[in-house]
């Protein structure tokens, strides 16, 4: 399938239409086939649920508590794209977050207890690096199976943030960006294993490149606007589901933490892996 199909998020392809000086119709209704085939070539079946879910082992995850609080999400105006705002205040409870993106190893842990596939990984891949060519379903199944969940947008947003208000200049402090993230200028194209680079004020590896991060939430560009002010879930429906925190294809405009990338479900790349997270009020962030 042609390179242009497998797209970060719809802008993409409306960029793609307008490269090709479509009339504002012809672009609408190009941008809707493109989609359409996108799914229909990429998708396949709707998920089914596996084997029932069974205890990774607590000893095994490294887990962070995240306390709970309000912050700031989003971008201000005249910041960011426009699915990033308007910049609001989110309360959310306290949560665990994994410290590590999720590893080859413990992907494949999960695999030959459940009876599914591992997908095809890089051939630089080592048991320690982030498991990567997994879709949404993929990455919910595992955390299910892990006693968790994936994060929701807004947890991912604030534990990328580690309790800061405002990103620094990432196009500028060139030196902090890179003791922080693997990018498309520091990786040679080439996802890390996680956790060598410094970890932000929560104590997180990687929340910024490396390899981007399936959410819980449908993508919805307005809702922000209508979000509720706590404990948001995302909308009720949508076609696609949010990912987050750039990787080492991309610059730093895209490991802001505020940045929303979405795909369909069933996307699958090889800069593609997640984290899970799970509620505050369970054993040792594993539900029992």
């Amino acid at each position: 399938m042609p390179e242009t199909a497998y797209h970060m998020d719809i802008e993409r392809i409306k960029a793609l239409a307008s490269a090709w000086f479509l009339p504002a119709a012809a672009a609408a209704a190009a941008v809707a086939a493109v989609a359409s085939a996108v799914h229909v070539l990429n998708c396949g079946q709707e998920f089914r649920p596996g084997p029932a879910a069974v205890r990774y082992g607590s000893a095994a995850v490294e887990r962070v508590l995240i306390p709970g609080g309000t912050f700031f999400m989003g971008s201000a105006e005249g910041e960011g794209q426009s699915e990033e705002r308007p910049r609001h205040e989110v309360t959310l409870s306290a949560y665990y977050m994994d410290r590590r993106e999720v590893s080859v190893g413990r992907y494949r842990a999960f695999a030959e207890s459940s009876g599914r596939a591992v997908p095809r990984q890089m051939p630089w891949s080592t048991d320690s690096h982030p498991v990567v060519n997994v879709d949404w379903y993929d990455a919910e199944a595992y955390c299910a199976w892990a006693g968790g969940r994936l994060p929701t947008e807004a947890e991912w947003e604030r534990a990328a943030r580690g309790g800061a208000a405002a990103d620094f200049d990432l196009e500028k402090d060139r030196k902090k960006l890179d003791a922080y993230s693997w990018d498309s200028l520091n990786s040679g194209d080439m996802p890390r294993p996680s956790g060598l680079k410094a970890p932000n004020a929560f104590g997180l590896y990687d929340m910024r490149g490396n390899v981007w991060e399936w959410v819980s939430d449908r993508m919805d560009p307005d809702y922000y606007r209508k979000s509720p002010a706590r404990d948001p879930r995302g909308p009720d429906s949508g076609g696609y589901r949010v990912m987050r925190g750039g990787s080492v294809r991309y610059d730093g405009s895209y490991l802001r933490m505020a940045y929303r990338g979405s795909n369909y479900p069933c996307f699958r790349a090889w800069d593609t892996g997640f984290r899970c997270a799970a509620g505050a009020g369970v054993a040792g962030g594993y539900e029992k």
